[in-house]
């Protein structure tokens, strides 16, 4: 394979006037800032993504893929059957019915609102990872017959200074009727089971009972609030829940785990695009280094220009010389830069703790997928090729009988 002599050409410009050095100064510092920048870029949007990823998989570790319920009101009858309808669908691989509320918790030192919800022991681990969340405990605990148990969150037990075993009262928002009119319920459930779903908001504010002691507690009857649901690829929840939608029709509605989190997840994905346009002006500023290299390259090869446009070399030929030279800096640059991204990523998700007892994390998680190193290659690759025009535009408009006048 021949290269073009601008090539050539191009890799003599680059190289050191001394003997012994390959590079020059300039270039270096031009490599060193495109590579410098790119590994930045990388790094941040690894972090970014993984931090994205993590936040998912915990909300998915206690919500369910799409949850189906009634339109018109708060609980569905024939569960059992519009269960059995869902479980036919294509890509869903389980199904279990909940029962949502909102009650009132106490214990003997200390009283908090939580969100209780009543689920089935035997299908809910198929559904969420709530079995692989609970520390102590087992969620089949809450089948026992005659057992009024309870799983809590371990912020929502520090607060009420309760352990495993321990006494707690549910007072339901839905009273009884009384001689001196309603008087609100109030039950004992025992502490069965304590999880750690790495969620704050998940932790102190969510209880779970059996589906049958929540029927019982809150006059529910043979109710269930709605019907959670597994799908086999979280990234098509919104395909299979329109689906849903149409086949059980009116008054059933569908919601995948995107559109309950829509401004969570909208919120991160915005911040991740700002941090990538604040980072590419890393890559920006490495970018005037280039510019100022190849300024001083065609500054000092003044002569050498006007010997080649005098020799019969075109404009476009000399353009092509010093863009090679901004597109090789680049292209070193990021091919320095991802490796080293790669690495400072790798760096800090296990070399770098967080203390245990404050955040709900340890390490810093970090995801660097395909397509942020292609925006972050590309982004570089474009900045440098654009640094490169005015230079190779001020070296072609050079006058070979101006530049050898003095020669």
């Amino acid at each position: 394979m021949n290269l073009p002599y601008e090539f050539f050409i191009a890799l003599r410009y680059l190289a050191a006037k001394r003997r012994g050095r390959s590079i020059s100064l300039n270039t270096f510092i031009s490599i060193g800032g495109v590579a410098l920048g790119v590994a930045a870029l990388m790094g941040t949007l690894g972090v970014m993504t993984g931090f994205q990823e993590d936040i998912r998989d915990k909300i998915l570790s206690t919500n369910s893929h799409i949850v189906v319920m009634d339109r018109t009101k708060d609980t569905i009858k024939d569960y059992t059957g519009i269960a059995e309808k869902i479980a036919a669908s294509p890509h869903v691989v389980a199904t279990t019915p909940f029962i949502y509320s909102q009650v009132l918790m106490t214990s003997e030192r200390n009283i908090h609102g939580v969100v209780l919800r009543g689920i089935d022991p035997a299908t809910e681990g198929k559904v969420t990872e709530i079995e692989r969340n609970i520390k102590e405990g087992k969620i089949k605990d809450l089948s026992r017959p005659s057992y009024n148990g309870v799983i809590i969150g371990k912020e929502l037990a520090r607060k009420l200074s309760v352990q495993m075993g321990d006494q707690l009262n549910l007072v339901s928002p839905v009273g009884t009727p009384g001689p001196l009119g309603i008087v609100p319920k109030i039950r004992k459930f025992e502490v069965a089971g304590i999880f750690d779903s790495g969620m704050y908001e998940y932790d102190s504010s969510l209880a779970y009972i059996s589906i049958s002691s929540a029927q019982e507690f809150l006059n529910l009857g043979d109710v269930v609030t709605g019907i959670e649901v597994r799908v086999d690829d979280i990234f098509i929840a919104d395909k299979v829940a329109g689906k849903l939608e149409g086949e059980l029709g009116f008054p059933f509605w569908a919601r995948d785990w995107m559109k309950m989190n829509r401004n969570l997840f909208s919120a991160l994905k915005l911040e991740k695009i700002a941090m990538f346009i604040i980072l590419v002006l890393i890559i920006l500023v490495a970018s005037f280094n280039i510019v100022s290299t190849l300024i001083m390259i065609v500054t000092e090869k003044g002569r050498e220009i006007a010997i080649l446009k005098a020799m019969g070399t075109k404009r476009a030929g000399v353009m092509r010389i010093f863009m090679i030279d901004g597109i090789i800096i680049g292209l070193v640059g990021t091919a320095i830069g991802i490796p080293l991204g790669f690495a400072g990523g790798y760096a800090l998700e296990n070399f770098y703790t967080f203390p245990g007892d404050i955040y709900y994390i340890r390490h810093i998680p970090v995801k660097i997928k395909l397509f942020d190193i292609f925006s972050v290659g590309l982004s570089a690759m474009l900045i440098s090729f654009l640094a490169t025009i005015y230079p190779s535009w001020r070296a072609a408009r050079l006058d070979p009988a101006e530049a050898l006048r003095y020669e």
